[in-house]
């Protein structure tokens, strides 16, 4: 229940996949959580429908950005924040920390932060959430694929990832060559103790840096650093950076601390979706299962040629001949999956970047006008069949297809995986409000994952 006037925590998401993870750590601990898929006027954050609302988000597109192109985007979603009465503004990074000097770079967006939210003693940077499967063991980040948990820069994705390859697991030394900023650690033996102790040992650090990583090994240790942020609460914002480990940290320590009840959430009863449409953007080896699973249990999938998507020239022919294919198949209840690549090894990803190279363009220009082109595509299916549930993968790929539909908020209604549940959206158009949709990240979800939303089982 709320107990104050005054919003919880608000969160920018440097992706749409990782802004509804961030959204549902709140929202399964009981904190009412809308997110807003662009920074909110001052009259919608008024609106009666939100009034109850307890932590706000905006869902970004940040990681996909150069450094120059963050400016913009995050000045105005700060200045949002910071005026919007909320306790706790939080950048909210992927748990596997994406990023690097040129793209999505997480230390210029601390740098922004800082110099919109001035006034607290540090910048907590917290990136380890044991729900998901990552740690930070003396500044050394972690991640669990497969029952198998490997170092950042060993990691079999993440070390080869397309666009942010982690080639460095010291998450400090990572963040040093995107930002000039002094960091310290706060590691896994100096948080052990009383709050007390714990914030005496953090004290001489404060002296010299004014970015604070906290080592994360388990829910415990979770809750201790939730607790810490608790105490550094006044009347002006304070401002974090990490993962939903942050969202996870802070209800922890409302419900010991009396401030949150621990009851259950009451999801509303849901029916199976027939038929289901998901749109694919994602290079990452764990939908390449998923989408292979799904075409072995009645899924039909229409590959969405990268090259010809991305070509001013044909894009528009390739697009129709895609939708005209899917709609033949939706018509007869047939569930879709259209997949622009199949694994971090399809060799269209190469191809589509000698391809913008060639027309003058950035490689790393790939995400949004591929991003762009699948959103055209899936705001026609759903305007033409009429569907009512749709799934999104890749975490670029879901913020610029959520961009051309005509929505304006999400609010999650029912858990499916951590990191990716099912959300129930807001438009002032009738064909778009209501829509259930979920959006995944490149290494979210078992192999049965777009069964799982299909079904709801």
């Amino acid at each position: 229940m709320v107990k104050d006037q005054r919003k919880w925590l608000g969160f920018y998401g440097d992706d749409f996949t990782g802004s509804t993870d961030a959204m549902e750590a709140l929202t399964m601990s009981g904190v009412k959580t809308i997110l807003f898929l662009k920074p909110p006027s001052e009259n919608m954050l008024m609106d009666e429908r939100f009034a109850d609302f307890q932590a706000i988000g905006i869902a970004g597109v940040s990681r996909s950005l150069e450094p120059i192109e963050m400016e913009t985007e995050l000045l105005t979603a700060f200045e949002v924040l910071k005026n919007a009465n909320v306790e706790i503004s939080h950048y909210k990074t992927c748990s596997t920390f994406d990023s690097s000097p040129v793209v999505g770079s997480i230390g210029r967006a601390t740098e922004i932060g800082k110099r919109v939210f001035r006034k607290q003693r540090f910048t907590p940077l917290i990136v380890g959430v044991p729900a998901l499967k990552r740690y930070t063991v003396f500044g050394n980040h972690f991640a669990t694929m497969e029952n198998e948990t490997y170092r950042l820069d060993r990691h079999p994705v993440m070390s080869n990832h397309p666009m942010t390859p982690m080639k460095e697991s010291d998450l400090r030394i990572h963040l040093s060559r995107q930002t000039m900023e002094v960091m310290e650690s706060m590691n896994v033996l100096e948080l052990a103790g009383s709050l007390d102790e714990i914030g005496m040992k953090l004290k001489p650090k404060l002296l010299k840096a004014p970015i604070i990583l906290f080592d994360v090994l388990n829910e415990e240790m979770l809750t201790r650093i939730g607790l810490l942020l608790s105490r550094e609460v006044s009347q002006e914002p304070f401002f974090t950076v990490g993962s939903s480990g942050i969202e996870y940290a802070l209800t922890f320590a409302w419900k010991q601390n009396g401030r949150l009840e621990t009851t259950e959430p009451n999801w509303p009863k849901l029916e199976p979706s027939e038929p289901l449409l998901v749109i694919s953007g994602s290079c990452s080896p764990v939908t390449e299962k998923q989408i292979k699973y799904a075409l072995e249990h009645q899924f039909i999938g229409i590959r969405a040629s990268s090259e010809d998507l991305v070509n001013a020239e044909i894009s528009g022919e390739s697009r129709k001949k895609i939708i005209d294919e899917a709609r033949k198949y939706l018509e007869h209840g047939k569930n879709v999956v259209i997949y622009s690549a199949l694994g971090p090894e399809d060799q269209s990803i190469g191809t589509t970047k000698g391809m913008l190279q060639g027309f003058g363009q950035k490689t790393t220009d790939t995400s949004q006008i591929l991003g762009k082109q699948m959103g055209v595509i899936t705001k026609e299916l759903i305007q033409s069949q009429g569907l009512k549930r749709v799934l999104v993968a890749g975490g670029d790929t879901s913020g610029y297809v959520l961009k051309e539909l005509d929505v304006f908020a999400m609010e999650m209604i029912k858990p499916i995986t951590p990191g990716a549940p099912l959300c129930v959206t807001y438009s002032n158009d009738p064909l778009f409000n209501g829509l259930e949709i979920t959006l995944k990240g490149g290494q979210m979800g078992g192999a049965d994952f777009f069964l799982a939303v299909k079904d709801l089982i």
